[in-house]
């Protein structure tokens, strides 16, 4: 069929055409008449397809008429008009002016969209669909219980249907026993499972259903009636909104500000409009489609036009919030200008709230008008007006955000370091919020900011503490309580030791369930203080005297992060001290385990095809490690642990000699496993780490070459790590001596007969009178079966051949007395008397005398230092820490 524009056209025809059209544009207005007429046909289902063709065919050109015939079609159908022809763009706008929108409020789609699930389940009913029906009653619940929180009216069309759904299961039910034929399983299931969904929701709504079962029409009105007034006020509502909207576009003014917002809108903030546009933002908070940019820019300027107290305070409480919702991910950390602005904006809120006493921020208030401007003594307000807020909140989240970007960021470079410097701003804004608090008397507020205060300096050094309290601005060290020494009063009284007790003192003064926490966590932060300032002995003090060994199972996650640091630090003060067992014992639990890395939050389980660690679990473990400069130096602390395990596993190796059983008595399988390693090895090189130095040490004290083992020891360089370095390898020589003294008498006593003291004196260069004490413990801890001669300066030693039978009966001795001590401890747990009895029934006969050589046995064997079950944690691990040096 050949097209309009590809037929030849004559001149004739041409002439034609232009007549007709300037009679067309001359007669416009009949040609509009006659084609809306045509469409006023069509919109009314005319079925004269004739009467159509024919007013079509008389819009058309004359040259169309005259034009091929095959081009048109008996059925009479319409061929579309160009777009570019005349009459087009009249068709455009009166299709555009046809097709009228529906603009529907959301109360109404919510209404629509209950009505849409009722008319599916009543589909589904007419097909007997139970499973249909069942997953449409689920909707349908879950509509209705959205309409209650939105404070919206039930629709009747749910009472009708859950009124209708009951009958026709009554009557399925009955069809159902009478049928030759059972329905399938999963229909009768379905069917089922809706005889108790039915009955409770028909429970609840008990009284409304038997209304609608007495009068359907009497209450479908009532319910009409009662939402006719809304609608009305919601009218009332745009129809406001709209001539307040056309005023402010007419007028300009100067005091307000005005920004274009989505769909070029104009947008006017003023101090009036404030707590409107303020709702306005707070109820599109957490939507899905809500722009957090655009809402922080209109809190933004709405601070700026913010002209009482109680504005500036309701703004500043939504701004802060806002940026803390920009970032919606759990593991990503804020941005660090938001979160700078968001530190500047809470101490703004906190100095006028300081400035001003009228008004105060609390969690829990009396219900309030939002949208009006609230001023003390006026419109029924008291003295002080409570607005409804959390401070202490955003001080915890301006914490934990700044704990959560420094693990995140790489600890090795420069952006480290930059954002570790923004500690002391952090610092400052705790404090601000504490003698607010204080002020305030808001105990638990109080509470939690000055924890938040201690976590920050309890395992930093004094120049660190000194260089934060500094920072401090001269009104904040004006304001300083009495109850928290100012800067200047720390440094005249005890230094930061001073300030970190006054701290713990007062949690510890908190009473109540809510503070158990805290002064849990203060206990923890006050030892781990004095063990880092190597006062070993109050630190062990408060430990044993807290009894945290006993219930730190039950605190969370955090808790045990910080007891297992207290007592790695304890090792370490004991260690630095001199107390080489006290700091094996304590530093035992945390090496054996094999997850030290683990138990300090300095790093995570490696997987394998093994673990039994899920992803959450593993993501939790991730978020709750330390940053970096929180660390304590791992390679350090396993330098420690084996130096000591050293200095007291090669002595007891040379006591047990060939013994089997004495053999079996390890101190540290750590060590242990190590030292075979090394003597399996079949050339031993130069050492090139810490563990190599301290194996060759170890072998070189073994063949009784102390001065090769100090100077292995000595040569470690990770020692310039521990303050004091210089004190604490001068301590590790003197140890060294004596335990290869000790070392010495143990593998060749059986060689000699006696020995003198000046002799041992000048081998290990020691004075006589110390050799003189070592011998004199070891003959008295049964260790050496030797006499002093003091008149002639020798030590004689007196060798007892046991025959095999005594041997044997000496080993059931032992094993006896440890089943018997076994057993006692297990019923004393069983009764519950563990507690009170210290050391159990072998303790007792221990105090009696009635077995004094398993006393001397568990003395020779280094103590009573057992080893308890958990993460590096049990209350026998800590005995060794109350002994007697």
């Amino acid at each position: 069929m050949s097209g309009r524009f590809f037929r030849s056209v004559s001149d004739s025809e041409s002439e034609s055409s232009s007549e007709e059209e300037l009679s067309d544009i001359e007669s416009g207005d009949e040609q509009q008449q006659q084609t809306t007429n045509l469409k006023k046909k069509k919109a009314a289902g005319s079925d004269d397809s004739s009467d159509e063709d024919s007013d079509d065919e008389s819009i058309d050109d004359s040259d169309e008429e005259s034009g091929d015939e095959q081009g048109r079609k008996e059925d009479g159908a319409k061929k579309p008009m160009s777009r570019f022809m005349k009459g087009a763009a009249d068709d455009d706008s009166d299709s555009e002016e046809e097709v009228k929108k529906v603009i529907k409020s959301a109360k109404d789609k919510r209404v629509d969209e209950m009505d849409a699930v009722v008319k599916t389940i009543e589909n589904a009913q007419r097909i007997d669909d139970w499973v249909t029906i069942s997953k449409e009653f689920d909707a349908l619940n879950r509509l209705c219980d959205r309409q209650r929180n939105v404070s919206e009216p039930i629709p009747v069309s749910f009472y009708k249907a859950i009124s209708q759904l009951e009958d026709f299961l009554n009557s399925s039910i009955s069809k159902e026993k009478d049928a030759k034929k059972k329905m399938k399983a999963p229909n009768a299931k379905a069917m089922n499972g809706m005889k108790q969904k039915l009955k409770k929701t028909l429970k609840d709504n008990e009284e409304s259903v038997k209304k609608f079962r007495e009068d359907p029409e009497a209450f479908e009105a009532q319910a009409n009636a009662a939402a006719a007034p809304a609608v009305e006020d919601a009218a009332l509502k745009v129809k406001k909104a709209r001539a307040t909207a056309t005023a402010a576009e007419g007028e300009e003014d100067d005091d307000s500000f005005q920004t274009v917002g989505r769909g070029g809108r104009t947008e006017t903030f003023t101090a009036e409009g404030m707590f409107k546009s303020l709702a306005t933002i707070m109820e599109a908070r957490g939507k899905k489609s809500t722009d957090r940019n655009e809402q922080i820019r209109k809190l933004e300027e709405l601070a700026k036009v913010a002209d009482t107290p109680y504005k500036k305070i309701r703004v500043l409480l939504a701004l802060v919030a806002a940026r803390f919702d920009y970032n919606s991910s759990a593991s990503a950390y804020m941005p660090v200008e938001l979160w700078e602005s968001a530190r500047r904006e809470v101490n703004q809120l906190i100095q006028i709230l300081s400035a001003d006493r009228s008004y105060v921020v609390k969690e829990e208030t009396d219900d309030y008008d939002d949208e009006v401007d609230r001023q003390p003594n006026q419109n029924g307000e008291g003295a002080v007006v409570a607005v409804r807020g959390s401070i202490i909140s955003f001080i915890d989240r301006l914490d934990d955000e700044f704990t959560k970007s420094l693990q995140h960021i790489d600890p090795h470079t420069t952006e480290y370091v930059e954002r570790l410097s923004d500690e002391k701003k952090l610092y400052e804004t705790i404090v601000l919020g504490q003698l607010y608090f204080e002020s305030a008397e808001q105990r638990d507020a109080l509470s939690r900011s000055t924890i938040r205060r201690l976590e920050h300096v309890y395992s930093k050094q004094d120049v660190i503490i000194q260089a934060l309290e500094a920072t401090l601005g001269e009104e904040i060290s004006k304001q300083e309580s009495k109850s928290f020494p100012s800067p200047s009063r720390v440094a005249q009284a005890d230094g930061p030791t001073a300030l970190v007790r006054s701290l713990c003192v007062y949690l510890y003064k908190n009473p109540g369930v809510s503070a158990e926490r805290p002064r849990t966590r203060a206990m923890l932060c006050h030892i781990y203080h004095h063990a880092l300032h190597a006062d070993y002995h109050t630190a062990r003090d408060m430990f044993l005297m807290s009894h945290l060994q006993d219930t730190v199972q039950m605190a969370d996650a955090a808790t045990q992060i910080l007891y297992n640091r207290v007592v790695v630090q304890i090792g370490v003060c004991a260690f630095r001290v001199g107390l080489i067992r006290e700091s094996q014992a304590a530093l035992q639990e945390i090496f054996g385990s094999g997850r030290v890395k683990e138990l300090l939050a300095q790093g995570v389980q490696k997987q394998s095809q093994y673990s039994t660690l899920t992803p959450e679990q593993e993501k939790h473990d991730r978020q709750r490690q330390l940053p970096f400069h929180m660390h304590i130096n791992l390679e350090l602390l396993e330098c420690i642990y084996l130096v000591c395990s050293m200095l007291l596993e090669v002595p007891n190796m040379a006591f047990a000699g060939n013994d089997p059983e004495l053999r079996k008595k390890v101190i540290s399988r750590h060590f242990r496993r190590m030292l075979d390693y090394t003597d399996r090895q079949v050339f031993a090189g130069p050492p090139e780490n810490t563990r190599d130095h301290i194996m060759q040490a170890s072998k070189a004290l073994q063949n009784g070459d102390w001065k090769a083992c100090t100077e292995l020891i000595s040569e470690i360089k990770i020692w310039k790590l521990m303050p004091g370095s210089e004190k604490v390898l001068a301590m590790l020589a003197k140890k060294v001596q004596e335990e290869g003294l000790r070392t010495y008498l143990f593998s060749y006593a059986s060689y000699y007969e006696s020995v003198s003291i000046a002799h041992l004196s000048a081998t290990f260069d020691l004075d006589e009178s110390r050799v003189r004490s070592l011998v004199s413990k070891m003959i008295w801890n049964e260790e050496l079966a030797a006499s002093l001669d003091p008149m002639n300066g020798v030590v004689v030693f007196h060798r007892l051949e046991l025959t095999k039978v005594q041997q044997l009966s000496l080993t059931l001795a032992e094993r006896a007395n440890g089943m018997l001590e076994q057993n006692e401890r297990l019923l004393d747990a069983k009764l519950g008397e563990g507690k009170d009895r210290v050391g159990g029934g072998g303790g007792d006969r221990d105090r009696d005398g009635a077995n004094q050589s398993g006393a001397r046995r568990e003395s020779r064997r280094g103590g009573g230092a057992g080893r308890g079950r958990g993460r590096g944690r049990g209350r026998q691990q800590f005995q060794a820490l109350g002994q007697k040096v």
